[in-house]
């Protein structure tokens, strides 16, 4: 550990999270909602861009609309397979529904389309304010639906669908999983990993959530930071506690699939994020639930420089592999 009282959140900061830290603090440590949005749109993409993960053999990547917004297919396997049937992975980046896109999360989803094997769809989903709720979550539906049909501009042939996102993108990811267990017409569901994720949006959470309460200053992400991503996404206060907003406030259907759950310590989102991996649990869902002490938001996107970080994708890798119906990768 570099040290077991942060300066600012009291709890312990890892050696290697802080080669990510210490640059953040050195230029002032100003958190994301001290900028105007599309200066904090271009310095999230010059940030995650930094230290990216390289891959010997990359992933073919290709880019397509779909209605209003835009996916992007790795595709792993060698042009023999892929007319073959296969297990696909539906990634929905971070960024607090107002930034990231495709570049943002390129290093993670390259990297997860690598060591899994099977194709990863990641989802260019429209953003806020320009694109309020429901926006992103109606394009992460269709972007669902899009996956599903064989006959789609994809060429795919899926026969289940991991969902996979980080923060916002996991929030997003937790619909999916909720929303379209059982229906039919649409390919299953194998699993749901869950980096990090928005579970709560109510204003109980944003004003007196205790990892709210001592995440206050000192990291890229913090409570004010998510107060005005949320606030920055909704129009109407009632909102907050919507159905496919803030899954933890409400009953989740039967037969979910499989769920990874990581929290990180430092991290407003810490006590949410256990929460409803405790909530999947209870409704009888095989969970697996990390939390990282010494790490703080953002550590996928800096698995470049963090190790740990790294470490954990091979494991997300590991898991979806695991709980994949249909073909295996050749």
């Amino acid at each position: 550990m570099y040290t077991q009282s942060d300066e600012y959140s009291g709890r312990p900061v890892a050696e290697d999270a802080w080669k990510a830290l210490a640059p953040f603090r050195d230029a002032g440590a100003q958190s994301f909602h001290n900028f105007p949005i599309p200066e904090v749109r271009e310095s999230y993409i010059n940030s995650t861009g930094a230290n990216p993960l390289h891959e010997s053999t990359p992933p073919k990547s290709t880019d397509y609309p779909v209605h209003d917004f835009q996916v992007r297919v790795y595709e792993p396997r060698e042009a023999a397979a892929r007319q073959d049937a296969t297990p696909a992975i539906l990634f929905m980046h971070g960024g607090g529904w107002l930034m990231g896109n495709l570049e943002t999360h390129d290093s993670v989803a390259r990297r997860l389309a690598v060591l899994t094997g099977f194709p990863i769809i990641a989802v260019d989903y429209r953003l806020a304010p320009e694109h309020p709720y429901p926006a992103a979550i109606d394009d992460c539906r269709a972007a669902y639906r899009w996956v599903s049909d064989s006959s789609a501009e994809h060429g795919l042939t899926v026969d289940s669908i991991a969902v996979v996102g980080d923060s916002a993108g996991g929030q997003l990811a937790a619909v999916m999983a909720n929303e379209f267990s059982g229906v039919e017409g649409v390919a299953p569901l194998s699993s749901q990993v869950l980096l990090y994720p928005i579970t709560d949006c109510s204003q109980q959470r944003t004003e007196n959530g205790a990892s709210y309460q001592r995440l206050e200053a000192g990291f890229p992400l913090v409570a004010d930071t998510m107060r005005w991503f949320i606030n920055t996404f909704i129009t109407e206060e009632s909102q907050r506690t919507a159905k496919d907003l803030s899954p933890l406030l409400h009953e989740l259907p039967e037969n979910l699939p499989p769920a990874l759950v990581i929290t990180v310590d430092n991290d407003p989102l810490a006590d949410e994020g256990g929460e409803y991996a405790l909530k999947l649990a209870r409704a009888g869902v095989d969970v697996t639930y990390k939390h990282l002490v010494g790490y703080h938001h953002g550590l996928f996107t800096s698995a470049g420089i963090i190790q740990r970080g790294e470490q954990e994708l091979a494991d997300v890798a590991s898991f979806l592999r695991r709980t994949a119906r249909g073909s295996s990768p050749s």
